[in-house]
């Protein structure tokens, strides 16, 4: 089937069978994730890929006790980082220097770039910023779910600041933005399975100038 096609066929499941996904295809949406482009490159963000069943149960009343969370096979929180280091962004220069084999010191323009742009934000700022980053991510795995026909529901519905503490994120520098559940969807169960997907007609969403 073609991209647009499986887009087609996704849809935010509310309920899922139990199933797993196999190892193969979450490696796939795994990468895509990896892939995905962020703002100056440095991937400000962690992703939790949570599949024990008792983690799960533990983190669900932070997220609603939706069912998506205990019924899915695995769950994806997506943490931005709170604030940026020198030692961030050396560590990312110096990946770049070694990947391209080229010298660290010809990337000083980039690195006196990237700092820069850090100094001039707020914390708040900065969080938002990277909050922003994972949202990208988010994007390129919720396709690459659809591509593999794997249900994946994307979840804003949940207690950042308890979350935050049953996973201790707060003492990793971390701050849980947007969860991706993976899994396959139980039919009988979900009373959107078989509904018409609803969007605003392109005449109106799109502007052509």
């Amino acid at each position: 089937m073609s991209t647009l096609t499986n887009l087609k066929w996704r849809y935010a499941t509310k309920r899922m069978n139990g199933q797993k996904v196999p190892a193969e295809k979450l490696e796939n949406i795994l990468e895509a994730i990896q892939l995905a482009p962020t703002s100056i490159g440095m991937q400000p963000f962690t992703v939790l890929v949570i599949e024990d069943a008792e983690l799960k149960a533990k983190i669900a009343p932070a997220i609603y006790n939706q069912p998506q969370i205990t019924e899915g096979s695995h769950v994806l929180v997506f943490a931005a980082w709170k604030e940026y280091s020198v030692e961030n962004v050396d560590k990312y220069i110096n990946h770049i220097a070694s990947l391209r084999g080229i010298p660290v010191e010809s990337l000083s323009g980039m690195r006196d770039m990237i700092t820069g742009a850090i100094s001039g934000k707020t914390p708040e700022q900065l969080l938002n910023w990277n909050m922003r980053q994972a949202y990208i991510a988010l994007g390129f795995g919720l396709v690459v779910a659809a591509e593999e026909q794997v249900d994946a529901t994307p979840m804003e519905g949940f207690d950042p600041d308890a979350l935050d503490a049953v996973l201790g994120l707060q003492e990793k520098g971390l701050r849980s933005t947007v969860i991706l559940t993976l899994g396959y969807r139980d039919a009988e169960q979900d009373y959107l399975s078989a509904a018409a997907k609803v969007r605003r007609d392109k005449s109106e969403l799109f502007v052509r100038l």
